[in-house]
């Protein structure tokens, strides 16, 4: 959710095919976002008035990642590395610049890099890799775009870009996966625990106790959202600049998921409501919203 836009899919019948929808929650009025000529749309990002995900073509064969403009109602598809016949996905979009992944001229199908389009400019780049074949783009802030990388000996490892400078910075192994980025803090995860990383300063730290798995999802400014799985599954709000990090209540069940976070601290995801008999620890799950006692 940004702003008045709630962004997501809905099937348009039963068994049928899905279309990415924008509501506004001022006017209650839903957008059918459509497609690129295809049957289907999937939604990976907002940001703005820009909704961004991927769009199958006319005959369902190619999908290409599109930017949809909810001021203009205009939707853009911004092609591939391979050129027209070529497969490209969006995973994110930070002002005029979109970043995912797509295949390669002359290469399989399988091999892809990471790229960043320029909505001003209507042009792709190709960010290249830290040395292997293959690379993805998963998050963009500013003119830094984080992803995964193969490296010269075929290793996996994390990366940010600065699109500005050029300048590749390879984050290590500890975030091999989940890649995300707000201002110079990119947090990650080695599949088990998750840990930030400065790109100014290059220092990195845990986020929270280390026990269990903890699984960032997204991050807006300091604050950072996820859940801890150690075994159950309970939600957690953490700061990047103190290591804060705080559990979220459930609905009188226990366990609970937060996925979204805005810049005042506002919480979005599920928790379980009190269990019906003794014989579980939940009841039903419902949307949930957590808000800090600061904001105003």
């Amino acid at each position: 959710m940004e702003g008045d836009y709630v962004v997501g899919e809905s099937d348009l019948s039963t068994d049928g095919p899905t279309h990415g929808f924008a509501y506004n929650v001022r006017t209650r009025r839903l957008i059918d976002i459509g497609t690129l000529g295809g049957s289907s749309t999937n939604i990976t990002g907002l940001n703005g008035d820009t909704v961004v995900g991927t769009s199958s073509l006319s005959g369902d064969v190619v999908t290409h990642a599109f930017a949809y403009s909810l001021r203009t109602r205009t939707m853009t598809d911004l092609g591939s590395l391979a050129g027209a016949s070529g497969d490209s996905t969006a995973a994110a979009v930070s002002g005029a610049i979109v970043v995912g992944s797509s295949s390669l001229p002359n290469m399989p199908a399988t091999t892809k890099h990471g790229f960043a389009y320029s909505l001003r400019t209507r042009t792709m780049t190709d960010l290249g890799t830290l040395g292997g074949s293959s690379s993805t783009a998963n998050d963009v802030s500013g003119s830094t775009v984080v992803g995964q990388s193969r490296t010269a000996g075929n290793g996996l490892t994390g990366y940010a870009y600065d699109l500005r400078t050029g300048i590749r910075t390879d984050l290590g192994s500890h975030f091999l996966t989940a890649q995300l980025i707000s201002g110079s803090t990119v947090v990650g995860s080695d599949s088990l625990l998750s840990r930030s990383f400065d790109l100014m300063t290059h220092t990195s730290a845990m986020i929270g106790s280390g026990r269990g798995v903890t699984e960032v999802k997204q991050i807006a400014g300091n604050v950072m959202v996820g859940d801890n799985f150690a075994p159950n599954s309970f939600a957690f709000v953490a700061r990047v600049d103190d290591g804060d990090f705080t559990y979220l209540a459930s609905l009188g069940g226990l366990n609970s998921s937060a996925t979204q976070v805005n810049c005042h601290g506002v919480v979005a995801g599920s928790a379980a409501l009190p269990p019906a008999g003794a014989s579980t620890a939940n009841g039903p799950f419902h949307a949930t919203v957590w808000v800090p006692h600061t904001v105003a």
